[in-house]
């Protein structure tokens, strides 16, 4: 199994786990989308608050295992609408690589895709 399987069969576990203890059998497939979006969105707005985004303040030693946390917290709310959308691993990889080599494309010009025309070259 690849590390990727391997977390979507952690979340999983855990998803099923908290359904139960928490009886949230009763939620749909949109609510839990819209739940966990809005979770996903709390939890970007931490790792914003790890980073020094408020120009207003201070700023404090970035904590390099205070971001891993928060990025671990994204993963597993992302991974969590996977499974609830039936995306698996495969299909996550699969989708994730098409979309890379598109983003290359826009990035070099030629894509097909209006609006992605390649910038001039700047000269040294």
């Amino acid at each position: 199994m690849d590390r990727l399987e391997q977390i979507f069969q952690w979340q999983a576990g855990f998803d099923a786990d908290l359904i139960k203890r928490r009886q949230l059998e009763d939620i749909t497939f949109e609510e839990w989308i819209q739940k966990e979006t809005l979770a996903l969105m709390s939890e970007l707005a931490e790792l914003l608050d790890e980073v020094n985004f408020k120009w207003w303040k201070n700023p404090k030693p970035v904590d390099r295992e205070a971001v891993k946390e928060e990025l671990v917290d994204i993963l597993h709310f992302f991974v969590s609408m996977c499974l609830k959308a039936g995306i698996t691993p495969q299909e996550l990889f699969e989708a994730y690589h098409r979309k890379n080599q598109e983003n290359r494309h826009r990035q070099d010009g030629t894509s097909l895709k209006a609006g992605y025309t390649s910038p001039p070259a700047v000269d040294d």
